[in-house]
């Protein structure tokens, strides 16, 4: 591979970026086709069905994991995250990392309630923008509001490379190694 040629890993995320854009414009450019048996009407339906099971299926789910995570009794998930990366956590950071789970769990609930009451209530192409358009910048807004948030509130935040905590979420299936003789 040449300095010229893009790397495997960007020409993926670059075909990634692509298939909402192309769904939305799929869906805008049948908005004048009704829903049907022919043959226009089933292809919309395909691109409207697709898209909205697929962002309603990852919200709701990403919402479950989150929310779940906060239960009496239970480790919030960023807390549990954060206590991989870092050991023990300080009373500090232990409570910010619970309200960053809580904060992510609103963010996931408001994806996933915004694209629904679009779906229902606004025009297709309205809802098709806020699905397949802004889905990726507002997650973006969001893990930067989280990252400002956490340099103006925590007296020593931790930094990590997108890398490092890409690392960490792939290993939280890896049994952790227990020291030799404990249960």
């Amino acid at each position: 591979m040449t300095a010229a040629e893009p790397a495997p890993g960007r020409l993926a995320l670059i075909g990634l970026a692509c298939v909402p854009v192309i769904f939305h414009l799929a869906i805008v450019e049948t908005c004048h086709v009704r829903f049907g048996w022919h043959f226009g009407g089933l292809f919309k339906l395909g691109f409207v069905t697709v898209s909205a099971f697929t962002h309603w299926a990852i919200y709701a789910t990403l919402l479950l994991t989150f929310a779940l995570t906060l239960r009496p009794g239970h480790d919030p998930l960023i807390c549990a995250m954060a206590r991989r990366m870092h050991g023990p956590l300080t009373d500090e950071l232990a409570r910010y990392t619970r309200r960053v789970t809580i904060a992510w769990s609103c963010f996931f609930a408001a994806q996933l309630g915004t694209s629904i009451a679009l779906f229902i209530f606004a025009p297709l192409v309205v809802w098709s923008f806020f699905v397949n358009i802004l889905d990726i910048p507002l997650v973006a807004a969001m893990f930067a509001a989280e990252y400002a948030v956490r340099l103006r509130c925590l007296r020593d935040p931790p930094r990590h490379s997108l890398a490092a905590i890409l690392s960490m979420i792939a290993d939280v299936r890896k049994p952790r190694e227990e020291p030799a003789g404990s249960l």
